[in-house]
Formats: C-alpha cells, sequence, structure tokens
C-alpha cells in the first residue's frame, strides 16, 4: 500500500495558512476517492481509500510539522512495509515561487523542517514529494510568520488552482509514475531560484 502524506499542523488556528496546504490536498485526495471520514492512529489523522487502481492510505500528521516524521515513521512500517519508495510527501516550500509545483523522487529537505523531520525519522531521502511554492514576489522579513499567515484573499483563485494541480500530481504519480509526473507538472520560469531539492 502507498502511503500519500500531507503536511501541517494541527489545530483551527493553521487551518487556511500556507504551512498547511498539504493537509489541503489530502483532502481533496480525499474528497476525490470518496472518502467519508478520517480515523486517529500514530498521531496522524488516516484514511485508506483507492486512486487509480492503488490502495492507499491518506495520512495528515498532528505532531505539527517539525515532528511530522514521528508520525510518519510508524505510519509507513504498518501500511508500506517500511519501503520508502512507496512514500509520496506534499508540502509547501517557501523556496519555490507561488503559482508553481515541482514533484521530485528524492533530495535534500531544503530547510523545510517537516521534511528534515521525516528524512531524520525514516533514515532516508529516497521518497517522491511534490512541492507547493509559496514564495510571494516581494522579500520576506519574517518567514515563521509568513507560513503561518493566511494567503492573501487576491491569491486565492490561483492558489485553488495550484491545489487541484498538486492532487493531479499525486495522482499521476500513482498511475503513470514520478517520471511521468515530473514531465507534466515541473514548468521552468523566469528568474525563478534554482534549487536542489
Amino acid at each position: 500500500m502507498k502511503v500519500i502524506v500531507g503536511l501541517g499542523n494541527p489545530g483551527p488556528e493553521y487551518e487556511d495558512t500556507w504551512h498547511n496546504l498539504g493537509f489541503v490536498v489530502i483532502d481533496r485526495l480525499s474528497l476525490r476517492a470518496g472518502v467519508k471520514r478520517f480515523r486517529d492512529e500514530s498521531e496522524a489523522k488516516i484514511a485508506e481509500t483507492a486512486i487509480g487502481g492503488e490502495r492507499v492510505l491518506l495520512a495528515k500528521p498532528q505532531t505539527f510539522m517539525n515532528l511530522s516524521g514521528n508520525a510518519v515513521r510508524p505510519l509507513l512500517l504498518k501500511y508500506g512495509d517500511g519501503d520508502l519508495a512507496g512514500l509520496i510527501v506534499v508540502f509547501d516550500d517557501v523556496a519555490l515561487p507561488f503559482g508553481l509545483i515541482r514533484v521530485r523522487a528524492g533530495g535534500s529537505s531544503g530547510g523545510q523542517k517537516g521534511m528534515k523531520s521525516l528524512i531524520e525519522r525514516l533514515g532516508g531521502d529516497e521518497f517522491a514529494r511534490v512541492r507547493i511554492g509559496i514564495r510571494p514576489d516581494h522579500p520576506i522579513a519574517d518567514l515563521s510568520g509568513y507560513v503561518l499567515s493566511k494567503a492573501p484573499k487576491r491569491n486565492r483563485q490561483e492558489l485553488d488552482e495550484v491545489l487541484d494541480r498538486a492532487a493531479d500530481a499525486v495522482e499521476v504519480i500513482l498511475t503513470e509514475g514520478i517520471e511521468s509526473a515530473m514531465q507534466k507538472f515541473n514548468q521552468r520560469v523566469k528568474n525563478e531560484v534554482e534549487d536542489a531539492h
């Protein structure tokens, strides 16, 4: 069974913040798959379903972003036989411009603390990830304040489209493979900061 994890923070005060976009994508995937409810297990909200004929576990860690690995490790061991190749992680990335998503087969955390926790607790970084760009087109003075803020109204429509594309990317990884998803969803734009993750 594949394990699909969206990163975020628990609690109503974090709903609709940039840092919870991973949770939103998991919710969209669950709606598409007809999931009625999530249950609590291993410090996460989880639901078993099928996407594109593949059995999957959808998970939203409830440990707060920086401790995400504590929730994901037992889930991957139980439902994914501990196989990193069966894990897909969706998360916000301030290193990537708003409006873009990036699909990667592995790599570093890029400074994203939830990803850092996952890589440390899982003992490797060879798992698929869908990064959702949240970097604005102006300098950010307070990074932690920014990621915990809500998207401005002017960005809501574009954000909605980006989140749909991120959910589409997860589905393509499952049905066609990571290479196909990278070809379909990884766009290059002028002035984009090149990164190694």
